[in-house]
């Protein structure tokens, strides 16, 4: 049942694509607004500006098809449920041997978006919970996901960031931020040492997919009195080794 509160054009829009989604030949307006009892000139308005974003396909014959976008849209969604699976078992492993919480993120612009976290310090606050947006440039995660892409990338996904300083060991500026990533390339994981929080550090690594490209990454964190200076690299050996066995169900051959 259509609620009042429904926007008419987006209510025919969603009508127009679901249509659609059932034939895989495809239909022209007239029988589009056949189906659907709408004025042929709205269906001709509604499918055209669908076809310019994208949504929808035209092929030889008139006739329109479902589009890249909304399978790539779709796709992005069925595979971050699929990371969600495949690393949830691995998310509980981390925090079970390392005694750290462990988060799960991807890259939204240039924020990091939390999908999973396991916590194991009932009693300390961090400043994350699943589903919350964080700045990419200060927390480990980020720094994973955003050396996927090259300087000039970088500088484009980051172009509106106003680099926010946290602490006195928050990235201040672009070039800090590169110069990071260089360092994130070289060694196979990226470190948060209290840029986001005083007396917090975290350290990530990278989840590639079946291309090689770096999809999602991994955390273990916890206070500095905990993740002392000393474990570092054991948990970045231990970190990197199972953020591979998550590339390797997610495709990844490297």
């Amino acid at each position: 049942m259509k609620s009042d509160n429904n926007v008419q054009s987006v209510d025919r829009a969603l009508d127009i694509i679901e249509v659609l989604s059932e034939e895989s030949g495809g239909l022209g307006t007239t029988e589009i607004a056949k189906r659907l009892n709408m004025n042929k000139s709205t269906v001709h308005r509604i499918a055209a500006t669908l076809l310019n974003r994208g949504y929808l396909a035209k092929d030889r014959n008139g006739s329109y098809k479902i589009g890249l976008e909304l399978i790539r849209a779709v796709g992005c969604y069925i595979n971050s449920l699929e990371l969600q699976t495949e690393a949830r078992p691995y998310v509980a492993k981390i925090t079970g041997e390392l005694g750290l919480t462990c988060h799960l993120g991807v890259l939204d612009g240039d924020e990091v978006v939390y999908i999973e976290k396991m916590d194991v310090f009932s009693n300390v606050r961090l400043y994350s919970q699943i589903g919350v947006h964080v700045h990419a440039y200060s927390c480990s995660l980020g720094k994973c996901l955003l050396s996927n892409y090259s300087a000039e990338e970088v500088r484009h996904i980051m172009s509106n960031c106003r680099f926010v300083r946290f602490t006195d060991k928050t990235l201040s500026s672009m070039d800090e931020l590169i110069a990071d990533l260089d360092a994130v390339r070289r060694r196979g994981w990226a470190l948060d040492d209290e840029e986001s929080e005083i007396g917090h550090r975290c350290l990530g690594a990278p989840i590639y997919d079946y291309r090689g490209d770096i999809i999602a990454a991994i955390s273990a964190s916890g206070p500095t009195s905990v993740f002392t200076e000393d474990r570092i690299e054991s948990v970045a050996s231990y970190l990197t080794e199972q953020a591979m066995e998550i590339s390797r169900t997610m495709g990844y051959t490297g």
